[in-house]
């Protein structure tokens, strides 16, 4: 009953990270665009508290939750999918940190990229996604 639970939290914390690795990037094509003071000072607020308030806990939640599912299912290590998602999982907190840094690059006014490149990395996240899930739910090796 408790890997259920564990389990249970885990997918939580997933939808919530993923929630804020979609969103995050789209605040940045909006940031990208804006012209005005005013708006780049309202995204750089809703950037910030998305990146620390839900991302980040978020994040740290899943990592927690997921150590727990494996502790609990040691023979999980043995097997191909799960060193493949964990090797994406390490990809994405990769692409977290990315997305942290250009946080701070809008918060110093230093951002050099346009809106295109930001629809384009908004594509990133989808992809881990699609990735980590099939893995999991498939289980192809």
């Amino acid at each position: 009953m408790l890997y259920l639970w564990i389990k249970a939290f885990h997918i939580i914390s997933i939808v919530c990270w993923f929630a804020g690795l979609f969103y995050l990037p789209r605040l940045f094509v909006y940031h990208a665009s804006s012209e005005d003071e005013v708006g780049k000072q309202r995204f750089m607020v809703m950037e910030r508290k998305l990146y620390r308030g839900i991302m980040g806990p978020s994040m740290v939640a899943t990592l927690v939750f997921g150590a727990w599912l494996v502790y609990l299912i040691p023979g999980y290590l043995t097997q191909g999918w799960l060193h493949a998602k964990l090797a994406l999982v390490v990809l994405l907190i990769g692409y977290h940190h990315m997305c942290g840094a250009q946080v701070k690059r809008f918060a110093r006014g230093e951002n050099t990229r346009s809106h295109v490149f930001y629809r384009w990395f908004n594509e990133v996240p989808v992809l881990f996604l699609l990735a980590i899930v099939i893995l999991v739910v498939v289980k192809p090796f």
